[in-house]
């Protein structure tokens, strides 16, 4: 059986930035408008009615990729025809396609923007709240999507495809098959996640279609809405915009602006903008557009286009055009009548950079909210903790601040302080009996002084050295515990993929996700999960 427990932010798990935002520290209530709390969300929603988007187009093209796969469900296609009415509100989280869902807080993701979904619909029973999942079909960093890992073992993709991921063909993903076989062995639910990774991967010819198919499958019954960016109807919508960032810059000169404040604030940003923030996109192609002199050329390549050339390219094959970083969430609001964005701490961090670009261009700025941050820890783990005499929180600290923190606690660690001092005190009268016979003889005693004391600390360290043998069990443990909350020196959720704790307990651990991720919008925090 699993359960839960609710632990506050810690400041050291969260970049500076999102930290005092969640703090409401004041120096930053320019950066939005909505804080994620009930009020805030009503005001939101007040405003928000007052903007439009093309929700005809919006739908006529969700449904047109529904069709792309076999698996969407019921609820979410009537989640879709929802968007149709004007009191229907989209909560998205957006992320890449990772392979087999990449690191557990993909999961996350979801399952928090599903349940704000519905926090939202019993607070606000009037209005409609639909969550969707924005698929970064257009980007090309596959190195960041391209593995996962189970029970401490990579499993990775090898192709040498470039451009969109998206449009990566998945043949040759018959092997990674095999291999997940052979990891996960016939452990409890291993026949299930190997038949999910078969028919998302080896059943459909790209990236796009395998990753739709999964998230379905994972979470369609929640009427999880799948949308697709890469769209040539969606961006015919968008036109005014690629425009205004190719051909005026508009948002490299605002966001720059907001970056400038933040540097003043002694804040980092989290991306800094270009001049131009779209790529061009081809087959096996994705390159940044530059200007140079009168001209606009493709970062890698010999092509090169006029500005007519390119403005002609703009209006009449807008597919071409792909948003990066910065312009991507403009492009989001542009298109959804979306409420609130659900990020990972670096993305809520940069989202904070781009109110005044939103401003500019005349676009919602929604509501940002945190996904949920969670750590699971196993029955085992639960218990070599609780011997430790430590707790689940503890683990956030270095292990060498965990090693000093047990020792202390059990009285292990000497330290030879009262020693010192006495030392201290008795050459200081041997430095007043020497000075007084002849003042540089002070040097001399200073010196041996020094001597001492560093054999004092010598002392202390190998005492502490024994001390540290004796409790090498149970210093083990808590480097195995470490490593197991903290694996690769990073957050469980950063390094994990879902299967090795779906193995274990299957649709209980994502039934326990879907219960328990609840949103208490006056009280955002971070869950553990344990087995009991």
């Amino acid at each position: 059986m699993l359960s839960k427990q609710i632990l506050p932010h810690k400041k050291e798990l969260l970049n500076a930035l999102l930290y005092d935002y969640l703090s409401q520290k004041k120096e930053l209530s320019g950066l939005y408008d909505f804080f994620p709390e009930k009020n805030g969300f009503k005001n939101a929603i007040a405003s928000i009615a007052k903007t439009k988007c093309n929700r005809d187009v919006l739908v006529s093209e969700l449904i047109e990729q529904n069709k792309k796969v076999k698996n969407t469900s019921a609820s979410s296609e009537k989640n879709v025809q929802l968007l149709l009415k004007e009191n229907t509100y989209t909560i998205t989280t957006g992320h890449q396609l990772c392979l087999f869902t990449g690191p557990l807080y993909f999961v996350y993701k979801i399952f928090s923007t599903i349940n704000l979904s519905e926090k939202l619909k019993e607070e606000f029973s009037d209005c409609n709240f639909v969550p969707v999942y924005w698929m970064a079909t257009e980007d090309h960093d596959f190195a960041e999507v391209d593995h996962f890992n189970v029970f401490g073992k990579e499993i990775k993709w090898e192709t040498e495809q470039k451009g969109a991921v998206g449009n990566f063909n998945t043949t040759g993903l018959s092997d990674i098959s095999n291999k997940l076989k052979e990891i996960l062995g016939n452990s409890g639910h291993a026949q299930f996640l190997a038949d999910l990774f078969e028919n998302a991967y080896l059943k459909h010819e790209n990236f796009a279609d395998a990753t739709r198919f999964l998230v379905n499958e994972l979470f369609g019954a929640y009427g999880l809405v799948v949308v697709d960016g890469n769209s040539k109807k969606l961006k015919e919508t968008f036109i005014p915009v690629f425009e205004k960032d190719i051909f005026e810059n508009t948002p490299n000169k605002k966001v720059s602006e907001s970056i400038s404040k933040l540097k003043e604030l002694k804040y980092e940003p989290q991306v800094n903008p270009r001049e131009i923030n779209c790529f061009y996109l081809e087959n096996n192609l994705r390159a940044r557009i530059e200007k140079q002199g009168d001209n606009y050329s493709l970062v890698g390549t010999d092509k090169k286009f006029t500005k007519t050339e390119l403005q002609q390219i703009v209006r009449t094959s807008p597919e071409r055009i792909s948003p990066n970083v910065v312009l991507r969430p403009c492009y989001q609001q542009f298109i959804l009548p979306n409420l609130a964005y659900v990020g990972g701490p670096g993305e809520l961090a940069y989202w904070l950079e781009y109110k005044a670009m939103f401003d500019e261009l005349g676009l919602f700025f929604p509501v940002l909210i945190p996904r949920h941050s969670i750590t699971v820890i196993d029955s085992g783990t639960k218990q070599k903790i609780s011997k430790l005499g430590l707790t689940a929180d503890d683990f956030t600290e270095s292990e060498e601040q965990l090693i000093k923190k047990y020792l202390a606690k059990n009285s292990e660690t000497k330290e030879l302080s009262s020693y010192r001092a006495e030392i201290e005190k008795l050459f200081g009268k041997l430095n007043e009996e020497a000075a007084s016979t002849d003042k540089t003889l002070s040097a001399a005693v200073e010196a041996e002084k020094q001597k001492v004391l560093n054999s004092i600390s010598n002392i202390e360290s190998k005492i502490n050295k024994a001390i540290k043998q004796r409790s090498e069990t149970e210093l083990n443990q808590i480097k195995s515990v470490k490593s197991r909350l903290y694996p690769a020196e990073t957050q469980q959720e950063r390094f994990d993929n879902f299967s090795t704790f779906y193995s274990k307990w299957g649709n209980e651990f994502l039934d326990l996700l879907k219960s328990n991720l609840k949103y208490d919008l006056e009280n955002l925090n971070r869950i553990v999960i344990e087995e009991n």
